[in-house]
């Protein structure tokens, strides 16, 4: 049987991508999820490319990079995985990017609220501090019940917790004491 601290080690390598993360420590992820009270900061689902196509529009989804036919699958087979686990789910905050929204809606796990503090600042889009801080205030003052799922992009969590995330993945943190403690990170298409 593992030792708590060799259950730490493998969570912390998995995290920082030096390990896959194992499916005991998915399962110790989702229950902390069941007991409600985290912040969930999910990436996208995938929308191939990278930024978004000159021209482009907040609010005119046909000028974005949008989810692929994967990606719209992705999203709903993740909402799935929450519901299949009766993962308590209170708020839904989005970026208002079309992809982000869109990844929100087909997880069908709430009302989805657009939060311009979740806009992606990749290349310049908007003000990385400004952003950062006020997520970080909202993140710092969630207090449950049930969880928080935040829907952004790998620029904006990476500023967050200092990881990068792929389309679809999603770092789970404990926000009490006003740091951002690390729980596990979640890949549903991964898993």
């Amino acid at each position: 049987m593992p030792t708590l601290r060799h259950f730490t080690l493998t969570l912390l390598l998995g995290v920082l991508g030096m390990l896959p993360i194992s499916s005991q420590a998915n399962d110790a992820t989702w229950h902390a999820l069941q007991e409600g009270g985290l912040v969930i900061l999910m990436r996208h689902s995938l929308a191939p490319g990278i930024g978004d196509p000159p021209g482009f529009e907040r609010g005119h989804c046909e000028t974005q990079r949008n989810l692929s036919a994967q990606g719209r699958v992705q999203a709903e087979a993740t909402g799935r995985a929450f519901r299949e686990r009766n993962i308590p789910i209170a708020s839904v905050y989005s970026s208002r990017w079309c992809r982000s929204l869109d990844t929100a809606e087909l997880m069908a796990l709430g009302i989805v609220e657009p939060a311009p503090w979740l806009d992606s600042f990749f290349r310049g889009r908007g003000d990385q501090a400004s952003i950062t801080q006020t997520a970080q205030q909202q993140i710092a003052a969630w207090q449950g019940p049930g969880n928080l799922l935040l829907i952004t992009h790998q620029v904006n969590i990476t500023a967050l917790v200092g990881s990068g995330v792929g389309s679809g993945e999603m770092i789970v943190v404990n926000p009490a004491g006003g740091r951002l403690q690390v729980v596990g990170r979640l890949n549903v298409s991964g898993n």
